[in-house]
């Protein structure tokens, strides 16, 4: 889609309008389309994504932040088909004030200065969500997918991989914006899952320990976290204490916050 629409990109909102149609094109082939989807669009813009989207979906809800876009939606969609918008701060707009009980697709080109908080903002409501397609920053998109040990890896890893199959799809490049941003792009896909790989336990403890973890990520994990796992713990679970949080799974967090539990409830 072009950008013919009479509107700036305005810093403060972080917008970078799509307009290669081969982008376009590429990302409509990765969501797999079908008659009827439940679509939630995040950050439409100026429509690049949205109105083929609409055209093979029918229907489509999108979350903008910006009110000035409102109206120009509106008039372009009516020839599309039928697009609900919902002029709101996505961080502050909760999915399960959506109607139906249909689980939701969401896509969108996320604004670079939110795309992590909003991801853990949208996990909360993660029963109603089918699938994510997002265009993130390619360094975030590399954390996402990222494994223990390597140079990307860290609490985004450990905590989007936690509820969802996550798959880096391709990447984009600044051409493909007006205006370009100064970093690179790529397109990934979440898939929540039907059930974790692994038991934590408790949600927050675990998100507590991987964030304090990483939050110091020079030290030693015995060193980082010694206000919440104390020293018996790493001899019951097995794991270095000597290691830092980079070189901890998954499973070795939630192996430590249910032994955490454990000896809580002992006391």
């Amino acid at each position: 889609m072009g950008n013919s629409a009479p509107h700036k990109a305005r810093k403060r909102f972080g917008q970078h309008f799509l307009h290669d149609n081969n982008v376009i094109d590429k990302i409509l082939r990765s969501i797999g389309i079908t008659e009827g989807d439940n679509f939630l669009e995040i950050g439409p813009g100026q429509g690049a994504l949205t109105f083929p989207l609409l055209t093979e979906c029918k229907k489509l809800i999108a979350v903008e932040l910006d009110r000035d876009l409102i109206p120009i939606l509106e008039k372009k969609a009516q020839k599309f088909g039928e697009l609900t918008l919902i002029n709101a701060d996505v961080l502050n707009f909760e999915l399960n004030s959506l109607p139906g009980e249909k689980l939701y697709r969401v896509v969108g080109n996320l604004p670079y200065n939110i795309s992590t908080p909003l991801m853990f903002h949208l996990l909360n409501s993660v029963a109603r969500i089918q699938d994510m397609h997002f265009m993130v920053q390619k360094e975030v998109a590399q954390r996402i997918v990222a494994e223990a040990g390597s140079q990307h890896y860290g609490r985004l890893s450990v905590m989007i991989q936690y509820q969802c199959k996550c798959q880096y799809l391709f990447d984009v490049g600044p051409g493909s914006f007006t205006p370009p941003p100064k970093v690179d792009s790529a397109i990934i896909r979440l898939l929540p899952r039907a059930q974790t790989e692994f038991e934590v336990g408790d949600i927050d403890l675990f998100s507590k320990i991987v964030q304090s973890a990483f939050g110091q990520r020079r030290k030693t994990i015995s060193n980082s976290l010694k206000p919440i796992v104390s020293g018996e713990i790493y001899e019951v679970t097995g794991i270095n204490k000597k290691l830092r949080a980079e070189n901890l799974s998954g499973h070795d967090f939630a192996k430590l916050t249910r032994a955490v539990l454990e000896r809580s409830t002992d006391v």
